[in-house]
C-alpha cells in the first residue's frame, strides 16, 4: 500500500518502531508480531520452551509470549528470530522447519505483513527425563 509508512511511537517509555497504514490507521507493534510468533512456535512438538531472559512481567506471575522472539517489522514487512529449547531426541531440522511454516502462517494471516524471514536459534536442548528414577532406599539387613 502507498500509504503505509514506519513510524516511531512512543509507548510505555520506551520507542518502538511500528507499522502504520494512513489509509486504515492500523498500527501494528513489533511486539505484537512477537507475541503471535511466540505463541505459533511454542505449539510446535519437540519445542521444549521459549528461550530468553527472565522478564519482568513473569516476575509478578503472568506468562511472557513475547520470550524468546525479536521481530524487526517495516512497512510491509517483517523479520522474525526465535530462540528456543528443543526436547532430547528430537529432529533439529524438522522442528525447525514446521516452526518457520507456522510462523509465517500466524503472522501473515493475522497481521498481513509478509514474513520476510523466520531464523531459528537453537540454545539448548532439555535432557531430563520425564520419568524419574526411583529412589535408593537404606535397608538394613538383619541375620
Amino acid at each position: 500500500m502507498e500509504n503505509e509508512k514506519d513510524t516511531n511511537v512512543k509507548t510505555d517509555d520506551k520507542e518502538e518502531l511500528v507499522s502504520v497504514d494512513d489509509a486504515t490507521g492500523i498500527k501494528i507493534s513489533e511486539d505484537v508480531v512477537a507475541v503471535i510468533a511466540g505463541v505459533a512456535a511454542s505449539e510446535v512438538p519437540g519445542v521444549c520452551s521459549m528461550s530468553g531472559g527472565l522478564g519482568l512481567t513473569e516476575v509478578f506471575g503472568k506468562k511472557n509470549m513475547a520470550k524468546g522472539i525479536k521481530a524487526e517489522v517495516n512497512e510491509k514487512n517483517t523479520k522474525i528470530d526465535v530462540n528456543i529449547i528443543v526436547e532430547y531426541g528430537v529432529r533439529i531440522p524438522d522442528i525447525a522447519f514446521e516452526i518457520q511454516n507456522r510462523v509465517k502462517t500466524a503472522v501473515e494471516s493475522m497481521t498481513g505483513l509478509k514474513v520476510q524471514e523466520v531464523n531459528i536459534h537453537v540454545q539448548g536442548v532439555n535432557v531430563i527425563s520425564k520419568e524419574k528414577a526411583p529412589e535408593e532406599k537404606d535397608v538394613d539387613i538383619i541375620d
